[in-house]
Parts: C-alpha cells; sequence; structure tokens
C-alpha cells in the first residue's frame, strides 16, 4: 500500500493471505484439475479437464503459524460482525461456496505450514442436520470472539463432520522445522 494509506484490518488480513495465493492455487489445481479421458485427448485436443465446468468457488482462511499446535483439528467461520455485515456462514448457509481452503501459515507467513480442501455441500448439510437436532436458537460450533473484537466465529472440530467433508489435506514439514515438537 501506498505511504499515508491507512489499511483496515479487512485489507491486512486479505493482504497477508493474498501472498500464500499461489500456493493454494497449486494445491487446489491437484483436486478440480484432471487428465483428460483418451477419447477427449484424441478428438478433442484435451490433455487436462476441470473437473467441473460451472463456475467454482473455493472459500479461502488463512491463520497464522501460532494457532496451528492448538487449532489444528479445527476451522472457524466468521459468524457475525458488529457493522451486521453479512458474514461468511451467513453466506455459506445460503449457498454460496463450494470449496472451503482453510490453512495454517508458516512461521515466517510465506508459506502453508498445513491444510485441508472442506466440501461446502457436505458442511452445508451437516449444519442444517445439526440445527435441526439442537434447541431452538442453538447453533452448531463453538461461539468465539476475535481476539480484536471486531467480530465473532463459530469454531467447529474437524472429527464432528461427516468423514466426506475433508477432500484432502496436507502440510509441509520445511515450513515448520523447528517450530514443532520441540525444534
Amino acid at each position: 500500500m501506498g505511504k499515508g494509506i491507512i489499511m483496515t484490518d479487512w485489507q491486512s488480513d486479505k493482504a497477508s493471505s493474498d501472498q500464500l495465493l499461489p500456493n493454494i492455487k497449486f494445491i487446489l489445481g491437484q483436486y478440480l484439475i484432471g487428465a483428460a479421458p483418451a477419447e477427449e485427448d484424441q478428438k478433442r485436443n484435451t490433455d487436462l479437464i476441470v473437473l467441473n465446468m460451472q463456475p467454482v468457488r473455493v472459500a479461502c482462511r488463512i491463520r497464522r503459524f501460532e494457532y496451528l499446535a492448538e487449532y489444528r483439528d479445527e476451522f472457524t467461520i466468521r459468524s457475525d460482525r458488529p457493522s451486521g455485515a453479512k458474514t461468511e456462514l451467513a453466506k455459506i448457509v445460503e449457498g454460496w461456496g463450494d470449496y472451503l481452503f482453510y490453512g495454517f501459515a508458516s512461521p515466517e507467513g510465506d508459506a502453508l505450514a498445513f491444510w485441508f480442501l472442506g466440501d461446502l455441500l457436505v458442511f452445508r448439510r451437516w449444519f442444517s442436520e445439526a440445527i435441526a437436532a439442537l434447541p431452538a436458537g442453538t447453533l452448531p460450533g463453538t461461539f468465539q470472539h476475535n481476539r480484536d473484537g471486531s467480530s465473532a466465529f463459530r469454531s467447529f472440530r474437524v472429527a464432528d463432520l461427516p468423514s466426506e467433508f475433508v477432500i484432502a489435506w496436507g502440510q509441509c514439514p520445511k515450513a515448520m522445522k523447528g517450530h514443532v515438537d520441540g525444534g
């Protein structure tokens, strides 16, 4: 950003996670692009094929490395903003987003230390079923305030969701070397 321009928390968070977009796109390519069948190659000059020709919407959330050890098996989705702006959870429940890419940055913030790709259709189905089973007015997950008070989140344990929610996951030992298990 230019000199004298003050970044909002959202802009700062987005700029921080946007630097990892090349890494995220590389990973997503492994799961959303496949080798074309022989007939496609022979008749239509196609070696690679996107597995879905409709727009594929991927929500990305990257957390700082300091949260990895304690929250590796959880993910958060923004559920409340004091401004009243629509939250990620509201958008997901409305049907927006096909996948959730959730990860933790390396200590330096320049690589991904750990990540997973989740199917938001599975999440929506689970969320709806959980709401139906809970007392009226209760939402699944655990309510958490953001440390700076700018918003609130619901945290979810991956183990509480159906196994088909996680499509893939990975970690980069190089990004964590010297920072996990006593180094």
